[in-house]
């Protein structure tokens, strides 16, 4: 009969029940679009979704214009991608490693269509871990487990430690899948030398596995880690993973990669041979022109452009810490990070703080509490805004706090 609904008569993953019926920035949306149908006047800017907003730089259009030249000749004519990358591309990224003294070789390298995904799909070739998890924290590290069924322990990241976390008498000594990024998102804070050393040093111990996120690692400044394989050890315990999405403004045009050492082994077996069964099967690698377009933000050229506009980016942050700063809100990040982690003010509960803005002032950030118990009374703003709307926010901001 029409209009009867029939469910299917399968099985399903139950373990998606135990999720959050909507993702965090999903809500977001949601609460934004009913705001602009009530008010369809009002000019709504933009500091919550880490989306960029400045153009692709003028080496990375150059090479897709090529590579979408080539794509129209028979003699130069490329199908489907390597499965891992293609070799110039891999070398390239090599290359990056050594402008920081790091040895990664090409063949330990997987190119692919985000951090995002990575980070997600790394599940797959994992079993049934123990999972430890920063909190706050961003969200795909969580999802991911508990779409596996991956039982989560975790971490207090906290105004008394920094929002840095380390290994303690309270974490029992076994292994674990441990997930770190740095500079962090959302909170912006950076883990120096020492402290990433005693990561290492706790997953080497106790034979755990280190989910390492650097997608940011271009924001640094000064003297930090922007590779986990700067630490001694590291090699034996990481995976690290890192993205052109904020570094080159690759967000829409997706591409991003993954280190997974050859002498990194579980169970007997090389996770690295896991990984490419894994990409073999699931994944048809990222477009020819976007590989190079990728390769051209690594060469000299291209860097240079990328860091002009990690440098416009981090304006941005300072012209909003300065207001913070001004009104006595404490905040953390904004220095080696875009992200801005700033505490409520007057005990406000971060969404009651999201709405507050909406509604007084247009301004839309990203609530805390989405990234975990730890950020309830905490709100993540970002620079990567224009830089007339970002001072525009500001001015709107200052009315208000």
């Amino acid at each position: 009969m029409k209009g009867v609904m029939r469910p299917v008569n399968i099985k399903i993953n139950e373990n998606f029940k135990k999720m959050k019926q909507s993702y965090l920035f999903s809500e977001i949306g949601k609460r934004v679009r009913m705001f602009s149908q009530q008010h369809p006047d009002a000019k709504i800017i933009r500091l919550g979704i880490g989306d960029v907003t400045l153009p692709l730089t003028a080496s990375v259009i150059e090479a897709m214009r090529k590579a979408v030249e080539e794509m129209g000749e028979k003699s130069t004519f490329r199908g489907y991608a390597p499965d891992f990358g293609y070799d110039f591309l891999r070398k390239a990224i090599s290359d990056n490693y050594a402008r920081m003294s790091v040895d990664i070789p090409a063949d330990e390298i997987y190119v692919s269509d985000g951090a995002k995904s990575d980070v997600g799909n790394i599940v797959d070739i994992l079993g049934s871990n123990e999972v430890l998890i920063p909190d706050p924290v961003y969200p795909v590290y969580l999802d991911s487990n508990i779409m596996s069924g991956n039982h989560v322990t975790f971490i207090s990241a906290n105004a008394q430690n920094g929002f840095l976390p380390l290994p303690d008498e309270n974490i029992p000594k076994r292994g674990y899948v441990i997930y770190l990024c740095s500079p962090n998102n959302p909170t912006g804070a950076v883990y120096n030398r020492e402290q990433l050393k005693v990561w290492v040093d706790f997953a080497l111990e106790t034979g755990s596995l280190i989910i390492f996120d650097s997608a940011y690692e271009a924001y640094i400044k000064g003297d930090y880690p922007h590779s986990i394989y700067e630490i001694e050890g590291a090699r034996e315990c990481a995976v690290e993973i890192c993205s052109f999405s904020k570094t080159a403004g690759f967000t829409g045009t997706r591409c991003a990669w993954s280190v997974v050492p050859a002498n990194l082994e579980a169970s007997g077996v090389r996770l690295k041979s896991l990984w490419e069964r894994r990409q073999t099967t699931k994944y048809n690698g990222v477009p020819y022109v976007i590989q190079r377009a990728a390769e051209a933000a690594l060469s000299e050229k291209g860097h240079a452009e990328c860091l002009e506009l990690v440098d416009y980016y981090m304006a941005n942050a300072a012209v909003i810490a300065e207001l913070l700063t001004r009104k006595g809100i404490w905040f953390t990040g904004g220095v080696s990070s875009p992200y801005i982690w700033l505490k409520c003010p007057n005990g406000m509960s971060s969404w009651d703080f999201f709405d507050y803005l909406l509604n007084e002032v247009q301004v839309v950030g990203t609530p805390g509490e989405g990234f975990g118990e730890e950020g309830k009374s905490y709100f993540r703003l970002t620079s990567f805004g224009s830089r007339e709307d970002t001072e525009e926010a500001v001015r709107r901001l200052e009315r208000i706090l």
